[in-house]
């Protein structure tokens, strides 16, 4: 089967007439549909041979749980630690592979657009290094590969915010549905693969601290195995994420200005298996646009402002927390978007705003806090709840200004919330408030949900 990779227009000329045709006439109409277009800089990928990428292509991921990443750090062992190195080492690969695969089927006028172009420029170049990795068969193989992750994992902070840039950029030149597949796909799993590689690290960090010769010990009571926090209780965290919003709220508004109260009920002993940093960034933006809506609705109406009301449920296989404000409800003109990476009319100011925030991980661990006000996760949960203290972040994301909005943070809520089998929907009142429902699987038990083939063979 003849596939053409937009390796560059000299391709074209190896595909049958008809589908030559298609190609040229998708490339002619996108440049010419908008005056915008032209003013976006464009990169053309260099040709490369296909056959290795498609080797790997042909070969499923695996997903894993959270349960399963529990599984390899509860009694740490060199063999095991060995084993978590070479099931990251077969995976990593396979699902950038996909990935790269799944932009080669965008449309070439949206592929050659600087940032998407940047994004499969850096895919190509992990899939390249990261499929010559040997088999790891002892303790120092895995150091040089975890160095070799961790270097792996910085060069790609650039690619959310370039993403977020290119979709904005062509949106006129690809239907917003499939433009938010494509983005909601490459998203869950970019997310998954810096989850085993953050996992696979921090195993290697705990097994390099047991004391040497030491014989591996099973402790019930760890509350953090790796990256997952065992006992996360969603009281702490929107108590932790409401006084983050408040604090830069207050920043925003100015000291004199009154916030509203967040309170809570329900189940609040209600605790389940979770990565931190993945839950924090969900109920912080809800909470962040909660306070923003009613700060904005009652701004000139006197005394304080209606509280934000959490409420928790346990119920046998889920955790769902329902967070409602009276800040009028989402506007008519943003519902259609308001799960969409596409943003329309506000497309110009999100596109300035993205370029103010420059990186973003996608577990958001990597990046320092740009305040000091801004407590990392792994503090937190040392400060609130007893648990082991490290140096990381949400960062760029939960630390902006208020006013400085992305257009993407409800889209990625939804991705983070779905990718552990969760969900995250939204019911607005217009001209009252929203209520948000965020759905957790409880018992840690089910799998990524992310995309374990290419979505489809390039054309």
């Amino acid at each position: 089967m003849a596939l053409w990779r937009w390796y560059g227009i000299a391709a074209i000329t190896l595909q049958t007439p008809t589908r030559r045709l298609r190609t040229l006439s998708i490339i002619l109409l996108g440049q010419a549909r908008s005056a915008q277009y032209r003013r976006i800089t464009t990169a053309v990928p260099p040709w490369r041979p296909a056959a290795m990428l498609d080797e790997w292509v042909q070969k499923e991921a695996c997903p894993i749980s959270l349960r399963q990443l529990t599984f390899f750090g509860r009694t740490l062992t060199e063999s095991r630690l060995i084993s978590s190195a070479n099931y990251v080492r077969k995976e990593l690969p396979i699902r950038i592979a996909h990935r790269i695969r799944d932009m080669q089927t965008l449309p070439y006028v949206v592929v050659t657009n600087s940032h998407i172009s940047h994004v499969y420029e850096l895919y190509y170049k992990a899939f390249e290094t990261l499929r010559r990795v040997p088999e790891i068969k002892t303790v120092d193989d895995n150091d040089r590969y975890c160095t070799l992750v961790r270097e792996n994992l910085q060069e790609h902070l650039t690619v959310i915010p370039r993403l977020a840039m290119g979709v904005l950029e062509c949106q006129n030149l690809m239907s917003p549905e499939d433009m938010d597949k494509f983005m909601n796909t490459l998203l869950r799993s970019r997310i998954s693969r810096r989850v085993i590689a953050e996992q696979h690290i921090a195993l290697t960090e705990t097994f390099h601290r047991q004391l040497p010769n030491a014989k591996p010990t099973h402790d019930p009571g760890a509350d953090f195995v790796g990256e997952v926090f065992l006992r996360c209780n969603a009281q702490e965290v929107v108590k932790d994420c409401g006084e983050r919003a408040n604090r830069l709220a207050a920043e925003a508004y100015g000291s004199d200005c009154t916030l509203p109260e967040i309170t809570l009920e329900g189940h609040l002993d209600a605790t389940f298996p979770y990565i931190l940093s993945h839950l924090q960034y969900i109920i912080g933006e809800i909470i962040r646009n909660s306070i923003q809506a009613v700060l904005e609705k009652h701004a000139n109406i006197p005394g304080n402002p209606p509280p934000i009301e959490v409420l928790v449920c346990e119920a046998s296989h889920h955790v769902i927390i329902r967070i409602s404000d009276q800040g009028g409800g989402i506007p008519k003109d943003v519902l259609p978007r308001l799960w969409s990476f596409s943003k329309g009319s506000r497309s110009q100011t999100h596109l300035r705003n993205l370029l103010q925030v420059p990186k973003m991980a996608a577990t958001m661990q990597e990046l320092k806090p740009s305040s000091s006000s801004v407590t990392s996760d792994r503090e937190y949960a040392h400060g609130t709840q007893g648990k082991r203290s490290y140096d990381s972040s949400l960062s760029s994301l939960t630390s902006r200004p208020p006013n400085l909005r992305l257009g993407i943070g409800l889209p990625m809520s939804r991705a983070y919330a779905e990718y552990w089998a969760g969900s995250l929907e939204l019911h607005s009142l217009e001209g009252y408030g929203v209520d948000a429902f965020l759905q957790i699987a409880k018992f840690g038990n089910k799998n990524e949900q992310l995309s374990t083939r290419a979505s489809m063979d390039a054309v």
